[in-house]
């Protein structure tokens, strides 16, 4: 009997399948998890990059492989990428400041990352160039970051008009205002024609992001306590637009009373600079209910500000600040690398906790040193 199977098996196996029991199905052509369309504009251009030139040419023409590779030399702390960075962002600025520049920010878990990829996939269905810029938290222990906004935006990761960059704080904001900046620089100088700035939760990280943006976006939920009291009104006075998220289902009529409440908190603010008004809106992130209104509200600020001349002169105001911030960020690293400074900053320490100095003292004999006087 197992003589005559084994001849049977051996049939099968010469190519007699229609009489044998042993069968094989074809399994479901599974769908691919990548998006072949930037698979292939990554591998376009993927000649050696050797110097700036080759960097600023391939941004120029929107290779995302070489704006990957510039903007991770941009947060490097690596002093050897120092000077190279600098001169990509130098070639790269006179393309950039073509954007509108969207700061978005919002309690956690108020839908951040499915209200970005709606409102995305809405402007790119439109022939938006869209940037995704998300500041990531890091932790104060490990220093390390998550990095996750590509897991938790699928669709828009997959879009070949999309480019999701998630950066790591690194504990120091102004770090991430100054590289930040230049990320935009670079996606302007790429083709994006908006750009999105991300941040995670509410505190000192939307002050930093406001000095960045165009327009600051604030989201909100209704029902989680009182309405008025849950977030900082330093922020919502920041806010250029307030939208109250996950407006669907049961939860409308809360949305629709939240909107009312918050509508009436704005107008009891001091008047904006820029002569807007902010407004509050309604959306479902999920459904796309209200992603459109959304950007109305966007482009009337921007044709607002443009005919009365604010748009410039807060980028120009931003750019002075930025200056300033970056000459204070300057000093400070090249005093605490000083060697000398390095030796003198541990007594002067232990001088004060003894008692043998005051603070104000000892920093004045540091400052002296460091400066030779």
């Amino acid at each position: 009997m197992f003589i005559i199977f084994v001849k049977k098996l051996q049939l099968s196996q010469k190519g007699d399948h229609s009489k044998s029991a042993l069968k094989v199905n074809k399994g479901i052509e599974q769908p691919v998890s990548f998006n072949p369309d930037a698979v292939r504009q990554l591998k376009k251009k993927g000649r050696e990059i050797n110097n700036p030139g080759d960097y600023f040419e391939g941004i120029k023409e929107g290779n995302r492989m070489i704006l990957s590779k510039a903007i991770t030399l941009i947060e490097s702390s690596h002093p050897g990428h120092l000077a190279l960075a600098q001169e990509i962002i130098d070639r790269c600025l006179p393309l950039s400041g073509k954007s509108i520049r969207i700061g978005i920010t919002g309690v956690p878990g108020v839908g951040k990352s499915t209200f970005i990829e709606s409102l995305g996939t809405y402007l790119t269905s439109r022939n938006h160039k869209l940037a995704v810029l998300a500041i990531d938290p890091s932790s104060e222990k490990t220093k390390g970051s998550i990095l996750g906004d590509k897991t938790r935006m699928e669709k828009l990761a997959n879009n070949p008009d999309a480019f999701i960059r998630p950066s790591p704080s690194a504990g120091s904001l102004g770090g991430v205002a100054r590289k930040t900046k230049e990320i935009i620089i670079l996606c302007e100088a790429a083709g994006f024609d908006t750009i999105f700035v991300e941040t995670v939760g509410v505190g000192q990280s939307e002050i930093t992001v406001h000095s960045m943006v165009d327009f600051f976006l604030l989201l909100m939920l209704s029902g989680a306590g009182d309405e008025l009291q849950g977030i900082k009104r330093g922020i919502m006075e920041m806010a250029d637009m307030i939208v109250i998220n996950k407006a669907d289902g049961d939860n409308l009529d809360k949305a629709r009373l939240a909107k009312l409440e918050y509508a009436n908190a704005v107008h009891l603010f001091a008047p904006s600079a820029s002569g807007w008004i902010p407004e509050v809106g309604l959306c479902s992130a999920a459904t796309g209910y209200g992603i459109d209104k959304v950007w109305e509200v966007i482009e009337k600020y921007r044709q607002l500000t443009l005919a009365n001349g604010y748009f410039e002169l807060n980028r120009k105001s931003q750019n002075r600040n930025n200056f300033y911030n970056i000459l204070q960020e300057s000093l400070l690293n090249r005093f605490y690398s000083n060697i000398e400074i390095g030796k003198s900053i541990k007594k002067a320490e232990l001088d004060v906790q003894s008692g043998k100095s005051t603070p104000f003292a000892a920093v004045q004999q540091l400052l002296d040193k460091y400066t030779g006087y």
